[in-house]
């Protein structure tokens, strides 16, 4: 069943925002937190500094009415920086390769494309800015 949440960035942070988030909310992580480190090893992708090995690239947390709130800190050696209007993202968790094709053609139609649509490692993947400047993700798991 395609469910949505909502993806927030920070710069080196996100594990300690989301154990406070964790406290208020009085809930359980569904994903409990990924750091780059631990990453499957990828010939192809950029090399990390040292100072961002312990980054958190995926955590999940349910909060309240079936929400859940996502998060991973932006990477400054990619030339991630945190500016308000980039730090939270509509998150669609889709059931096909075919329905994130359809929402990513249709959402990115006049805005800007971020990350094309993809296979990766946890499943396939994308997101774009829209042309009302609203960051969409799309997701189908493996």
């Amino acid at each position: 069943m395609s469910t949505v949440a909502i993806y927030l960035n920070f710069q080196g942070n996100t594990e300690e925002a989301f154990t406070f988030y964790k406290t208020v909310f009085g809930t359980e992580f569904s994903a409990p937190f990924m750091k780059l480190k631990d990453m499957p090893a990828d010939p192809n992708a950029p090399k990390f500094p040292e100072s961002e090995m312990n980054n958190v690239i995926h955590v999940a947390l349910p909060i309240i009415g079936g929400t859940v709130i996502m998060g991973t800190d932006m990477f400054e050696s990619m030339g991630q920086k945190l500016i308000v209007g980039n730090n939270t993202t509509i998150s669609l968790q889709l059931d096909s390769k075919e329905e994130a094709d359809k929402f990513y053609t249709a959402l990115s139609e006049g805005g800007s494309d971020q990350a094309p649509m993809r296979d990766e490692f946890w499943g396939y993947w994308g997101c774009c800015l829209d042309k009302f400047g609203i960051r969409w993700m799309f997701n189908v798991m493996n």
